[in-house]
């Protein structure tokens, strides 16, 4: 049997093999030249943060984007330009990244987590309705690895008990359901421009919305307490700053532009690479709802099933980056999290993270790991040879534990 790449055998997908990330081209290199060139590197006076939140607003149908420092802090901005603070509830889902429910508490609010739904790792309805009490303000769903979730129950679910509908789009970049833009239930919708994201400037975020008595709050949120047409140093309120720069913008005008075919290309190179997985066995993917009208693929994720009971998730995610392949363990599931134990923390805050059961999520975070969407990108031979690296160590990890019994 061939050997692992993680005991010195060759990688599976060699350097080279899959694209690296991030992308970029001559347009972000000419943008940067521009803003360099132009000696107006930040946003205020300049024009090329403004430029990008209209085109990336235009990009999701919206009215109106505000480019920030990154999506935590979009997600405290929306929060605290909605009013939620202290005293006040959020539901969030149990299986995401930890920002989802910090950036509540850093606002004074509970988070309370709920459970995801098991085929689409979006939150689940059920359990939302159950966790609402007279404390809740908001909802925060998660678009989780680009899949969005049922916005339209959702909002209806928020509108019956007068809440704010808050969606977590970090991995969503330009997705839509039922042929309209994730954005258009929500009442603020947050982005985020990290690194590994579908589009980076290495750190950023967006907050995107329509509504227009908004908009000054979030600025001057964002801004230092002052007002955007404020020339006298007139700080209005208690905000703080998240602004971008000038250089961040030309990055993003250049990556937003480069989006939408990255995006048509993951969606065709998906369903090639769940065939390719399906064919080795015990791997389930994660399934699209046929509502989903534009996937955004951020995490392709993998869940070990009950035939690879035997496999050990964290030595199979090790094999797998040893053979090249851009795997990662899951999340864990944030009432687990180490901050949050027993003696970490109020009370308040651990009697609200362990409200809910959250079964699905705790299988998740045991059980199913993700490949970054560059997996997706390159073409086939692409998606053949990350197939190939898991049917190599597969093969290897199962047939080690039939001898080790």
């Amino acid at each position: 049997m061939e050997k692992l790449a993680i005991e010195g055998g060759r990688p599976a997908c060699p350097p080279g093999t899959i694209p690296p990330w991030p992308i970029f081209d001559h347009r972000e290199e000419e943008g940067l030249s521009r803003v360099l060139r132009s000696r107006v590197w930040w946003r205020v006076p300049g024009k090329e943060v403004d430029a990008f939140e209209a085109e990336f607003a235009a990009f999701h149908d919206a009215r109106r984007a505000l480019a920030v420092t990154n999506g935590t802090q979009a997600i405290e901005l929306s929060l605290a330009a909605l009013g939620v603070g202290r005293g006040d509830e959020v539901i969030v889902p149990a299986f995401t990244f930890a920002s989802t429910a910090t950036a509540v508490l850093a606002v004074g609010a509970l988070a309370v987590p709920v459970d995801v739904d098991p085929d689409t790792y979006c939150i689940d309805l059920r359990a939302v309705r159950r966790a609402i009490t007279p404390r809740t303000r908001a909802i925060l769903p998660v678009h989780l690895a680009g899949h969005p979730c049922d916005m339209q129950a959702l909002s209806e679910i928020a509108a019956q008990h007068d809440l704010h509908l808050i969606g977590d789009a970090a991995h969503a970049h330009g997705v839509r359901w039922a042929g309209e833009s994730i954005t258009r239930l929500a009442k603020i919708s947050i982005f985020s421009f990290q690194s590994g994201k579908l589009m980076t400037a290495g750190e950023g975020g967006a907050v995107v919305y329509d509504d227009e008595s908004l908009a000054e709050r979030l600025w001057v949120l964002h801004s230092c307490g002052r007002p955007r047409a404020d020339r006298s140093y007139r700080h209005v309120a208690t905000g703080t700053n998240l602004r971008v720069t000038e250089l961040q913008g030309a990055i993003l005008r250049a990556q937003l532009a480069r989006l939408p075919d990255q995006l048509a290309e993951r969606e065709e190179a998906a369903p090639r690479l769940d065939a390719l997985l399906g064919s080795i066995g015990g791997l389930r993917m994660a399934k699209r709802d046929p509502r989903v009208s534009r996937h955004g693929h951020y995490m392709y994720m993998i869940e070990l099933d009950e035939l690879r009971s035997d496999i050990d998730r964290d030595a199979l995610v090790d094999a797998l980056v040893a053979e090249g392949v851009p795997a990662f363990r899951s999340y864990m599931a944030i009432p687990d999290f180490p901050a949050f134990a027993e003696g970490s923390g109020s009370p308040e805050v651990r009697e609200a993270m362990n409200r809910q059961p959250v079964p699905v999520s705790r299988r998740f975070a045991a059980r199913s790991l993700w490949l970054h969407h560059a997996v997706l990108l390159g073409g086939a031979e692409v998606q053949r040879s990350v197939a190939a690296a898991f049917d190599k160590v597969l093969r290897r990890m199962g047939r080690a534990s039939k001898t080790a019994r």
